[in-house]
């Protein structure tokens, strides 16, 4: 559930992006938190690992919301991609409100993909959460790639549930399809949140 903050007048929603080790999350976030100014978004935290990382920050959107009067805030998280970290990895998904799968598009890379989002399950079934309910979204990176699989063929091995749900070719580092990603889940997470609450409008910049 999302964390409401009486002091700052903030709701704040956790996202964090999981996939499997150098799949693209890492440059998904720097990305992101390279384009906003200082005054909309927090420091980019990094906690390293002897081979990995995780990264955080938080940001308000310009185009924001205002849910009866609280403003919207985001939290963007990163975890490790190795399986050695798993217990990073749950940590990172406590309390989350929705998640961003960040696959890899190398056709060798397909298996540590079906594993890696296994592994979600895995760690949110834990939590006592499931994908069934939880928002999330796909991103299917490194499209710029000789060796890409085909967009059938990783919506068939990551998008053939009970219900399919937004997915979006990228290349993080370069910075394609990155908010497209972001945008989409974030208006989900808003528009559930206001279904069950109160209504929108949208922030007015000065």
């Amino acid at each position: 559930m999302p964390v409401i903050n009486e002091a700052k007048k903030e709701i704040q929603f956790k996202i964090v992006y999981y996939g499997p080790a150098l799949s693209g999350k890492t440059s998904n976030l720097t990305y992101i938190h390279s384009r906003f100014s200082p005054a909309y978004r927090g420091d980019l935290i990094s906690l390293a690992t002897a081979a990995d990382r995780t990264l955080f920050f938080d940001y308000l959107p310009v185009n924001a919301m205002i849910l009866h009067g609280f403003k919207t805030k985001f939290q963007l998280y990163t975890v490790p991609g190795q399986v050695i970290y798993n217990g990073t990895r749950q940590l990172v998904l406590r309390s989350v409100d929705g998640v961003v799968f960040v696959a890899d598009s190398e056709w060798e890379k397909m298996a540590e993909n079906v594993e890696s989002f296994r592994n979600l399950e895995e760690n949110l079934e834990k939590q006592s959460l499931s994908l069934d309910r939880l928002p999330y979204v796909l991103q299917f990176n490194k499209r710029d790639l000789d060796n890409a699989a085909s967009i059938c063929y990783l919506q068939f091995l990551l998008n053939n549930r009970k219900r399919r749900v937004p997915s979006f070719e990228a290349v993080a580092v370069k910075g394609r399809n990155v908010f497209a990603t972001l945008d989409a889940l974030t208006q989900i997470l808003l528009y559930r949140f206001n279904q069950e609450n109160v209504p929108l409008r949208p922030i007015r910049p000065r």
